[in-house]
């Protein structure tokens, strides 16, 4: 039986029992069928049922935000829009460029031939999603794939299981062929069984770094391969022509919504020498500003961490930092809900840190932060390469030629300019380093869920 502790209050929110064999076995055989039948259909088609499944989410957003808080623990002023922002807006975008990105590749004429390259769909794609972002992670491989005319099964995380119920309800909603969406609650182990079956064609990964090697480990035994999006340590780099006000309110927020628990948070700040002391003042302050507490009501702005032992994780990065040197400017006294041994845990801005502390290096997916001077570009681009991470990172100035410059220099993803801990679906989202590999959203995305098949047809 899997148990979905909520961080709200330490309760059992939900049990659903693991997908027997049998289940597991139906499961992929009736994908593998549902599959021959649904590439048949038109890119018009597979787009009037899929706005249909949007269209239930958003009919729904305020009751799935409220299950959404309970399962993981974001503030229930924030959780809808998950829903009706970002999942809203990648679905759409990705269902209106898919008749573009999935027509087939003309080449130039030949007398005496006809010659293209369509894109077939790969077949049964397995989409393996996170608890933390739950929908908006999820939804940037499920609908593409069944856009591209595969057949999806879909893991969700323990802690919210309930988000593929919901993905079931809505595709029944708009009447998708059955066994083209399903979703399945698996062990580690028998997500592993899944992959290594013959009828899985793709595996979609979102997740850890230990996650995706064990994942990538059972792809190795097969010929095929896999998108892994996996985690970040994300920098920020301030100029000193940067517009301070507009930096602070935007890294604070990228630093401390979802309580840190995001792939592309803020987890370390280069400042110019010349604002550092200024820009640091106005993060303290503002930051002071949050309201930690029950993540039911609606005042609350900084929910609890997901489980104990998450928050449990970070206060060891801070008092490591600490004990070598580094500055808390938070006093956790300010957030009367914090208290070690729970899942509540008070935003922190370090200063005085360095590259040899973990807190600097190591993922701390939490509500810290810690925030370097620096004396130059030069010196920023040296600290955000130095990472095993590579997500995303941003730059804070008004200098669009700088940005140009320095972001070419900069190992990462997506580089952002006065912005960051987002994702523009027009834009390809993958990761360099131990951030992963493969490609979701955009045009680009459709590659990995289709096959090239050539056609090269002698005429007469």
């Amino acid at each position: 039986m899997q148990k979905t502790i909520s961080p709200v209050d330490g309760s059992v929110y939900l049990e659903r029992p693991l997908a027997t064999d049998e289940m597991t076995e139906n499961a992929l055989a009736k994908a593998t069928e549902a599959q021959k039948k649904w590439k048949k259909t038109t890119v018009e088609e597979r787009a009037d049922f899929c706005l249909k499944a949007v269209e239930y989410f958003l009919d729904h957003a305020d009751e799935i935000g409220l299950e959404l808080t309970w399962q993981m623990g974001r503030p229930v002023r924030y959780t809808a829009n998950e829903i009706r922002r970002g999942f809203q807006e990648r679905a759409k975008y990705m269902i209106s460029v898919a008749g573009q990105a999935l027509a087939d590749v003309e080449v130039e004429e030949i007398a005496g031939f006809k010659r293209f390259i369509r894109r077939d769909p790969v077949g049964v794609v397995f989409v393996v999603a996170p608890w933390n972002y739950p929908y908006l992670t999820s939804v940037n491989s499920v609908i593409p794939a069944i856009m591209a005319g595969n057949a999806v099964v879909l893991k969700h995380a323990q802690q919210t299981p309930l988000c593929a119920e919901r993905y079931a309800e809505a595709f029944a909603y708009a009447g998708l062929p059955d066994g083209v969406f399903q979703y399945l609650h698996l062990s580690h182990e028998q997500v592993a069984t899944v992959i290594a079956d013959p009828r899985t064609s793709y595996v979609a990964f979102t997740g850890s770094v230990e996650g995706g090697h064990a994942v990538q480990k059972s792809i190795n035994e097969r010929f095929i391969v896999g998108g892994l999006e996996l985690g970040g340590k994300d920098p920020a780099y301030v100029r000193a022509d940067a517009n301070l006000a507009d930096a602070v309110e935007n890294l604070v927020d990228g630093s401390f919504f979802n309580s840190g628990q995001s792939c592309c948070g803020i987890e370390r700040i280069y400042v110019h020498e010349d604002v550092y002391e200024k820009f640091v003042e106005e993060f303290v302050a503002l930051t002071k500003t949050y309201t930690l507490g029950d993540p039911l009501s609606t005042d609350t702005t900084l929910g609890p961490m997901v489980r104990t032992s998450a928050a449990a994780f970070a206060q060891k990065q801070i008092d490591e930092a600490v004990s070598q040197g580094a500055k808390a400017l938070i006093d956790t006294s300010l957030f009367p809900a914090h208290k070690e041994g729970t899942p509540y845990m008070a935003p922190q801005v370090l200063v005085n840190v360095n590259h040899t502390m973990q807190v600097m290096t190591e993922e701390t997916f939490a509500p810290v932060v810690g925030i370097m001077s620096v004396k130059s570009d030069q010196e920023a681009i040296q600290l955000m390469n130095d990472s095993q991470y590579g997500l995303t990172a941003s730059i804070w100035t008004n200098d669009i030629d700088a940005a140009l410059e320095i972001g070419a220099q900069v190992e990462t993803g997506t580089w952002f300019m006065n912005r960051c801990d987002y994702l523009d679906p027009a834009l390809a989202w993958t990761g360099v380093k131990n951030s992963g590999r493969g490609v979701t959203l955009s045009k680009v995305g459709y590659e990995a869920l289709t096959k090239a098949k050539s056609f090269h047809l002698k005429i007469g």
